[in-house]
């Protein structure tokens, strides 16, 4: 039996509706590792994953449960501060989680002592969601956006969307525009309609 995923809410401040992470099969075992971060070599763990698969909200929740320092997008950061911060990590033995593509393969490091040393990092791991944690998304993403989706949505939504985190997301959005603009309640017809305007073209296909 497939196991229903969890959220964890944020514990943020600002502007905006709550924000939480839906806890599945493609980011439990990354959640765990963070959690269990006495063992990272080094102190230190890359993640990375799929477009919109949450790993900004986990460097956020990674920071503010006060597990470690986090820093999203660090392929893009300056390389010098990195090689800093991950010597502050070892000086304080305080775990850092950078977010970004996985190391070596995919992140162009040119200074060779930054190289070294994140290629000894965790890599960490998000991949495709199952059912379950579509289900789990459809419902988080509706709940975020204040969107009451009429009974049976999941079940209608998550056999027709792409498996994929972005996808979801996108066909939330879609729905709640459409119900806006036709000023009706998200139910079957919109989904249908919303479902329909994200099929792939051919050209997608290749």
């Amino acid at each position: 039996m497939t196991r229903r995923p969890v959220q964890i809410v944020l514990p943020l401040t600002g502007v905006g509706r709550e924000r939480s992470i839906v806890v599945g099969n493609a980011n439990e075992a990354a959640l765990r590792a963070c959690e269990d971060h006495a063992n990272w070599p080094f102190h230190t763990a890359i993640l990375s994953g799929p477009p919109r698969s949450g790993k900004s909200l986990i460097a956020r929740w990674f920071e503010a449960s006060g597990l470690g320092t986090a820093i999203d997008d660090a392929e893009l950061a300056d390389e010098h501060e990195l090689f800093h911060a991950w010597n502050r990590a070892q000086a304080a033995k305080r775990p850092l989680l950078l977010v970004g593509r996985p190391v070596p393969s995919e992140w162009n490091v040119t200074l060779p002592d930054l190289g070294s040393r994140l290629g000894a990092a965790l890599n960490l791991g998000i991949d495709s969601p199952d059912d379950a944690m579509l289900a789990g998304l459809v419902e988080a993403h509706a709940a975020q956006r204040g969107l009451a989706l009429d009974e049976g949505a999941t079940t209608y939504l998550v056999p027709r969307v792409e498996r994929s985190f972005a996808a979801v997301e996108a066909l939330i959005a879609e729905i709640d525009r459409l119900s806006m603009e036709r000023k009706a309640p998200a139910r079957q017809t919109i989904w249908r309609e919303a479902i329909s305007g994200h099929e792939p073209e051919q050209g997608d296909l290749l």
